[in-house]
């Protein structure tokens, strides 16, 4: 089949690290895949940026700055249109999307876009069935409408509160589109199917997958000799992107790690992996290990095989690649009991849950996987076989190719 894949980045976060994966992995079994992104590519001749020439990235910009001062998110890119003219769209078998927010793709397009070429929707977040924000928290406003919103601020933001219209403006466009939704948890799945925009149009859950021959056990004294780290102390494991983004939780890690100093068998050390790390090497009371962005798989496989314990304090997420990884890696993770995470942090069999927002919990999953090398190495081998039979690449790729034929056969 031929799929081109819209995201806003090429192997680049969250959504755009699935969206290479599964564009990488549908190439590699003889299928014609593009990607079109926000901004260049360099080296990947099969994948470049939506806007096509400069002229067109100027029009965006000048569009973007204009919904943006008027709070009317991503409803006008110029370029946008540009896609139903684009060669790789006009040749495409199947669209298929992901993260569509971040002001590179407008989904008033949609319409008539899913009209020419069947669309299939990964949900990376909630922004697909809210007025605006892509995680809802524990507010209720997306089912009905909107309006009166009480995460104005957060990501994406908007200076003045126009979700209800854009939840109405949602509602529009969605009714003329034909699209089939997949989600990578059940949670998600179960968030959209009570969605009023949304829940009308069928839906798969497909988890993410992973190359198990790169995410895979590495022995930990020579993960830890490459990477320099000590081999007589443990080590807790803290990646992220942001790592000083509020939704990532990186204030409770903080937070556990006080309530932790001195009352483990042996010394840790923290491993704080991203953006802003080595803003954590004053404000800890314990060794901070402090690594910028890595965008490697090795080097992030030899991070997770170098830790005792992965902490995942994330306040809202849908079904974590970092998770996933570490399992993959035989890691434990210890996490909040939010969204999709506890599918694959199962309590005492891949990792430890604690309850939402309480470092103290917190700090007592890590202390417990520490101090019991019985348990972490028995917790170790489970997360590696779960991996094995639920989060491998081939399976999820099987999947997303069943679903590609059924949905291109059903039109």
């Amino acid at each position: 089949m031929n799929i081109l894949h819209l995201s806003t980045e090429y192997n680049q976060g969250g959504s755009g690290r699935a969206a290479y994966r599964i564009h990488a992995s549908l190439r590699r079994r003889g299928h014609t895949s593009h990607m079109l992104v926000s901004g260049l590519v360099h080296g990947a001749p099969e994948a470049g940026p939506i806007w096509g020439t400069m002229p067109w990235r100027a029009a965006d910009w000048l569009a973007r700055r204009a919904t943006d001062a008027l709070s009317l998110q991503y409803l006008f890119l110029p370029s946008s249109w540009r896609l139903l003219r684009h060669p790789w769209f006009r040749e495409a078998d199947l669209v298929q999307l992901y993260n569509t927010h971040g002001g590179y793709l407008s989904h008033a397009v949609f319409g008539v876009a899913s009209r020419k070429k069947p669309f299939v929707w990964r949900l990376s977040d909630m922004w697909p069935f809210t007025g605006h924000c892509c995680y809802a928290y524990d507010c209720d406003r997306w089912k009905t409408g909107c309006g009166a919103c009480p995460l104005l601020q957060d990501e994406p933001a908007l200076r003045t509160d126009r979700t209800a219209l854009l939840w109405r403006i949602k509602q529009r466009i969605y009714a003329d589109a034909k699209v089939t939704l997949v989600a990578p948890s059940r949670w998600i799945a179960g968030l959209a199917r009570h969605s009023p925009l949304v829940g009308h149009w069928p839906l798969e859950v497909i988890p993410n997958g992973l190359d198990l021959s790169v995410f895979r056990p590495i022995r930990r004294t020579a993960a830890r000799e490459v990477l320099g780290l000590p081999q007589d102390e443990s080590v807790v494991l803290f990646s992220s992107v942001e790592t000083q983004a509020h939704r990532k939780g990186g204030t409770f890690v903080a937070e556990a790690v006080k309530r932790l100093k001195g009352r483990t068998r042996r010394p840790f050390r923290l491993l704080v992996v991203g953006q802003r790390a080595r803003d954590w090497e004053q404000a800890m009371p314990v060794p901070v290990t402090a690594i910028d962005l890595v965008k490697d798989d090795h080097l992030l496989a030899l991070l997770y095989s170098a830790a005792d314990v992965f902490v995942h304090p994330a306040l809202a997420d849908n079904l974590p690649n970092g998770v996933l990884e570490s399992l993959a890696c035989g890691t434990p993770v210890v996490a909040f009991e939010v969204g999709g995470v506890g599918e694959a942090v199962r309590p005492m069999e891949t990792g430890y849950l604690a309850r939402h927002k309480d470092a103290d919990d917190l700090a007592e999953g890590m202390r417990s996987l520490l101090d019991d090398d019985d348990l972490r190495h028995r917790l170790s081998r489970r997360c590696r076989e779960i991996a094995e039979t639920e989060y491998d690449m081939e399976l999820q790729t099987t999947r997303f190719e069943q679903l590609y034929q059924a949905v291109a056969c059903g039109r």
